[in-house]
């Protein structure tokens, strides 16, 4: 299988991951525009994770020298190890699911910081335990400042105009139950990998990193055959609605799944280099990518008041102080 031993290399992965979450929203919001709901949108975000992730395991996970190749392990994966990587794509599934929701409620400037910065908490502190590797000062103080940020993008929003009767904590609580469950969702993934596959022996029973994005992708499609049902009925919506959509629509939504999935591949290969707290934590990195998607291309505090812009300078300067702390982590 495919490793990387870089660091350097590893850490563009990781930024090339940071594009790819902040960025893969925006085909959501391009589907939106011709009134194509997000459980609409969803199935054919699910089958692009779910097409990518097999992707990942026929090709990368069988070629070059490193671990042993993605049909090998599959003989000798224990049930336990498939289940954390299945569990995983489930609880993304469904934070992933809220955190659409709470997109189409508050926007991707606050959705964004705060559903995804408090996952990054979450996850980069679960990850840490997991497999401690990296400056935990550093990486700490950087989780701290992304905290700071999600309070300052909770602030702007509050200062928005809504319609009368529109509850603006809506959005925010959306954001947060999202945030909450897509914490979990990567430790639990890397509960399933081999430890030190970038470099020891692929241990009897763990996954390589290409199974598990495989057995991922099938949690999530399996897993989204229930929730986004329901959020379906939630939405007035039936299945026949689906098959009404164009072949740009269904396109985009692929499109954001295969862009997701890539950039979850990579942040998976990148942390046998540099570890799994590091590496998920500069892939949160998307935060600020979203934010910024959110503010100059959408204009989505063109009519704020005054006051609303030094809220969001600030959340800019702590989300990118605090990711390069995590970055200054990894030296």
């Amino acid at each position: 299988m495919f490793v990387v031993h870089s660091l350097g290399l590893a850490t563009l992965f990781c930024v090339v991951t940071m594009l790819g979450w902040g960025s893969w929203a925006n085909t959501q919001k391009l589907a939106g525009k011709d009134k194509w709901g997000f459980p609409l949108y969803y199935w054919d975000y699910a089958v692009g994770v779910f097409v990518l992730g097999l992707g990942f395991m026929l090709t990368l996970g069988n070629w070059g020298a490193g671990g042993i190749g993605a049909f090998q392990n599959l003989t000798q994966a224990a049930p336990a190890s498939v289940a954390h990587a299945v569990l995983s794509g489930a609880l993304f599934n469904l934070s992933n699911i809220l955190l659409v929701v709470a997109i189409d409620i508050a926007g991707m400037a606050v959705a964004f910081p705060i559903g995804v910065g408090l996952a990054l908490v979450i996850g980069t502190v679960l990850s840490y335990l997991q497999a401690p590797k990296g400056n935990p000062a550093l990486l700490f103080a950087g989780v701290v400042l992304v905290v700071a940020a999600m309070v300052l993008s909770a602030m702007a929003y509050r200062k928005l105009a809504r319609p009368a009767g529109h509850n603006w904590a809506r959005g925010v609580v959306f954001a947060v139950l999202a945030g909450c469950l897509m914490g979990f969702f990567y430790p639990q993934l890397s509960a399933s990998l081999s430890p030190g596959f970038n470099s020891a022996p692929i241990q009897r029973g763990f996954l390589t990193p290409y199974t598990a994005l495989a057995f991922f992708g099938t949690g999530l499609l399996a897993s989204n055959l229930v929730l986004n049902t329901v959020f379906m009925r939630m939405s007035g919506l039936g299945y026949s609605a689906y098959f009404r959509g164009t072949l740009k629509l269904h396109s985009l939504g692929v499109a954001g799944g295969m862009i997701w999935m890539l950039a979850l591949g990579l942040n998976l290969i990148a942390s046998g280099a540099v570890g799994p707290a590091v590496s998920y934590a500069l892939g949160q990195g998307a935060t600020l990518v979203a934010a910024i998607w959110g503010v100059a291309v959408w204009h989505e505090f063109r009519d704020a008041p005054e006051g609303t812009g030094r809220l969001i300078f600030l959340m800019f300067i702590a989300y990118g102080c605090g990711l390069a702390l995590v970055g200054m982590a990894t030296l």
